[in-house]
């Protein structure tokens, strides 16, 4: 059974990036080294800083579980571009200029294709290998945890991504210098990187590590893409951790990878040959119409069941939320759910993103208390 991390029934939390204090939006990485742009004490105490008024915020919104909010994501394009380019900046091989987004020119070039949608990818922006992959500049995962770690008493999540799968998705492979020619063999180069990662968390003092990764949508939309279970498991290999894994429908603007939107009722059950602990499952978004998926995950399995639609800045009220997870409880037993935001706040304004957090807190209460008085 799974690493038991709260003895809270429906216990809340976040999946990873919370939005950036609007003092700190001009506090950027820009491909440094953390622990080099740290020197700068002024750069220290900024992070310090908004890393303690994110965590502050899950306090008194009532999370069970709370994230360090990811502040080390720059302010690039897509809304949360550096759910990629903290990696493509930092690891050899990328380069680091912003080239045309490869997905964006393929829906261009598509006789169908969503003009929208191709406008967001080249928003966000495109890469390529153009020589041998390696580490490059550490991610600091471990000093980041270890410092993060200080300010809350509250179990502290890892939000880690993207992984190798979902990195290969903006990687231009006819780039006239590419040093690859398909997704698979890259992604397959940088598991060792992204396993060594994990393990340097773990020795840093984490105890439950979600990987966020977008890779598994492959599945969707080609069946022999078997190969991205294997690099899951992979990444994952002998880390001594409690591993929830979130593979979302897209957030960047609000808007939803269109092309695996109704998905994930076909590619659940194929999911569970990743050796997680948990999955962490967008729903709101769909107003929770494929839940039923639900059935499949196996009993030694948890769910972080997404309740919060952070697509839009409707804050929800609290008779939504409680349905939703009502709508999930009908097809999963309530000890084996956690109850979270289909995806990562960054996009969203601040005061939004803190509302919908306290709705889910009250929510997860009153259904507990239903639950405590049935059970009476």
């Amino acid at each position: 059974m799974s690493k038991k991390i709260t003895d809270t029934l429906l216990p809340t939390t976040m999946i990873g990036s919370y939005p950036k204090p609007r003092w700190y939006t001009r506090y950027n990485l820009a491909g440094a080294d953390l622990l080099e742009w740290w020197k700068l004490e002024e750069n220290w105490h900024a992070w310090w800083d908004a890393t303690t008024a994110c965590i502050k915020d899950q306090e008194l919104a009532g999370l069970d579980i709370v994230t360090d909010g990811q502040m080390h994501f720059d302010d690039y394009g897509g809304g949360i571009g550096s759910f990629v380019w903290y990696w493509y900046e930092r690891l050899d091989g990328f380069t680091k200029a912003k080239l045309p987004n490869p997905l964006a020119r393929a829906i261009e070039e598509s006789a169908d294709g969503d003009l929208s949608q191709a406008a967001w990818m080249h928003n966000w922006g495109g890469t390529a290998v153009t020589g041998p992959v390696g580490r490059g500049i550490p991610g600091r995962l471990g000093e980041m945890h270890q410092a993060a770690r200080q300010l809350t008493d509250k179990p502290l999540k890892v939000s880690v991504g993207a992984g190798p799968p979902n990195l290969t998705y903006h990687v231009d492979f006819n780039h006239p210098d590419s040093q690859y020619t398909e997704a698979r063999r890259l992604a397959e180069d940088l598991v060792p990187i992204f396993n060594q990662d994990l393990k340097d968390l773990v020795a840093h003092g984490a105890e439950f590590i979600q990987i966020e990764d977008l890779g598994a949508w492959m599945l969707a939309l080609d069946g022999k893409n078997d190969w991205v279970l294997d690099v899951l498991n992979g990444w994952i290999d002998g880390v001594e951790a409690k591993i929830a894994w979130h593979c979302c429908l897209g957030a960047g603007y609000g808007n939803t990878f269109r092309a695996v939107e109704d998905a994930l009722p076909r590619v659940l059950e194929r999911w569970m040959a990743v050796n997680v602990d948990q999955f962490a499952l967008d729903f709101a978004l769909r107003d929770m119409a494929d839940v039923k998926a639900l059935e499949m995950v196996p009993k030694d399995r948890e769910v972080q069941v997404g309740v919060i639609d952070i697509r839009t800045l409707y804050i929800e009220s609290d008779d939504v939320i409680v349905d939703r997870i009502h709508k999930a409880l009908e097809y999963i037993e309530p000890e084996r759910v956690y109850l979270s935001t289909d995806c990562g706040l960054k996009a969203l304004p601040r005061f939004c993103a803190y509302e919908k957090l306290k709705a889910l807190s009250r929510a997860a209460a009153r259904v507990r208390s239903e639950i405590n008085t049935g059970a009476a």
